[in-house]
């Protein structure tokens, strides 16, 4: 038996290659979910609505939305740069609720959850653009998981650092002497969180077991955005 039932799930998977995508469709699967895994980038305005089109009926949207994050100091931001990651990663989020939201709303009941980041929980040095978008998209979620919790659309995110992904920890980075002694340094829990781990708790938020929970950003981060 699966870990978390999701047999009667039908889940949109949005950068379904990238992130946290890989483990995310494997371990949905893997519960019993039928999985609808879309690649495509979503920065331009009509991609959204085209990926949910695409879709069909689903029960769940998962906004997992990743761009290689910028080590740019403050001061040297560009407006290109501040555009690119919020292009990437916010804009896409209004995007797909509404694009989503009718049909949600007609059977009185949906998830969307976002995959995010803990940077939006703690300050980092050089991450000034990437951490702003990440902030973005959590008070998003609280806001907008609020305003429908009374339509049964349960609105949610995790915010994730240290975790074990191809786009922020592949395994050339994991391999480094350097990030291991930081591991080691910085994070309680002395590891990567491993992919599996992250995604099962992804399950779970999908799943009806989840059904209290409205407007929430999980940290899953192995203690380091605990403070």
């Amino acid at each position: 038996m699966p870990p978390i039932d999701l047999s009667h799930c039908r889940i949109l998977l949005t950068q379904a290659d990238q992130f946290m995508g890989p483990a995310l469709r494997t371990t949905l699967a893997e519960c019993g979910a039928d999985v609808v895994a879309d690649t495509r980038a979503l920065d331009a305005p009509e991609a959204a609505a085209a990926a949910v089109t695409a879709a069909g009926d689903i029960d769940v949207l998962l906004a997992n939305l990743a761009v290689p994050a910028p080590s740019t100091p403050a001061a040297d931001v560009t407006d290109a740069e501040w555009r690119h990651v919020f292009a990437h990663m916010v804009d896409p989020l209004p995007r797909l609720l509404k694009a989503v939201l009718p049909q949600m709303q007609a059977r009185g009941r949906g998830r969307f959850l976002v995959m995010g980041s803990a940077s939006a929980l703690r300050g980092m040095k050089r991450t000034s653009s990437y951490s702003a978008a990440r902030g973005a998209q959590l008070a998003w979620v609280q806001a907008v998981g609020v305003e429908l919790a009374p339509l049964g659309i349960r609105v949610n995110a995790i915010a994730q650092n240290f975790v074990e992904n191809p786009t922020y920890f592949p395994p050339e980075v994991q391999a480094k002497p350097a990030f291991q002694e930081r591991l080691k340094r910085e994070v309680p829990l002395g590891r990567l969180v491993s992919a599996r781990e992250d995604a099962l708790f992804a399950a779970y938020l999908c799943s009806d077991a989840a059904d209290c929970f409205v407007g929430q950003a999980f940290p899953i981060s192995g203690g380091w955005a605990v403070r």
